[in-house]
């Protein structure tokens, strides 16, 4: 599958594509703002790059569950050097924001993708892309980062993730965004319990089966830690590596992981298994 980026395309004809994450923010669940600073965000993006990421993902605004918002203005003063300066590298930057203003920023100077976990809420959001040519991740959440975790509920949660997904996916087509461009996210961990991420990660090739590339972000996230037994989300590397290899035997199009020199050893390891069915001798 290919997805179409505004100045590349990206395969996964080769092996499942990995995202590593850069969180300049200070209040980061993952990584308690250890890449605030401009110079250490754009230096964990290179080190990312080198170490194998296909992609890099650069979010200014904090999504833990109850995060308070940021304003457009600071969340571009956070990520829009940092994207510059990592896509005048040549590595292919996704800027992480719900702002169409941000988005419009990011892209300007070099961004390629834009990750909206609000599944373009901002009714500019979709205008800014298609008009760009930028390829797009919508991502399902119920409810906000202030409210998601509060009481998620649904009655079949993978078909009513999927049916969302789907109408957004149809609200960005018929604004003008390619087909090819739509990456989906089923949203692991934004509005909802243990029981609904087990059953989301349980039943991707429910998503792989549509004509989207599909990208997972499980990497460090609550659920882990109390499967596992690890309150610091710096200790679930491990356990996110283990859901790496389930999404990429899903069919997933990309995983987005902090930690990428293991997530990457994952993957490559359930690619060969996966693809070794196309073969019909293995040889020893």
């Amino acid at each position: 599958m290919d997805w179409k980026l505004r100045t590349r395309t990206l395969s996964n004809h080769e092996h499942t594509l990995v995202m590593g994450v850069v969180n300049v923010t200070p209040d980061s669940f993952s990584d308690g703002g250890r890449f605030f600073e401009q110079a250490e965000a754009v230096a964990h993006g290179r080190r990312l790059a080198a170490a194998g990421a296909d992609l890099v993902d650069v979010g200014g605004e904090s999504t833990r569950p109850g995060a308070p918002p940021v304003s457009a203005e600071e969340e571009s003063r956070r990520v829009v050097p940092v994207v510059r300066a990592l896509a005048a590298d040549g590595i292919v930057v996704s800027v992480d924001t719900t702002k169409a203003c941000v988005a419009e920023e990011a892209i300007s100077v070099g961004g390629e993708i834009v990750n909206d976990v609000s599944a373009l809420s901002d009714p500019a959001m979709a205008a800014v892309i298609a008009d760009r040519g930028a390829g797009v991740v919508l991502m399902h959440m119920q409810g906000t980062p202030a409210t998601m975790q509060a009481d998620p509920h649904y009655d079949n949660v993978t078909a009513e993730v999927l049916a969302a997904l789907l109408e957004r996916a149809a609200l960005a087509e018929s604004s003008g965004i390619d087909r090819e461009r739509i990456c989906l996210d089923p949203g692991i961990g934004f509005g909802k319990s243990i029981e609904h991420n087990l059953k989301l990660l349980h039943d991707l090739e429910a998503f792989t089966s549509t004509s989207y590339p599909i990208l997972v972000g499980s990497s460090r996230k609550s659920f882990l830690g109390v499967l596992a037994g690890l309150p610091n989300p710096l200790d679930r590397d491990a356990a996110t590596a283990g859901t790496t290899a389930l999404a990429v035997a899903a069919g997933v199009f990309c995983v987005r992981v902090h930690d990428v020199p293991g997530n990457l050893q994952s993957a490559r390891v359930a690619d060969a298994i996966v693809r070794s069915r196309n073969f019909d001798e293995v040889g020893g």
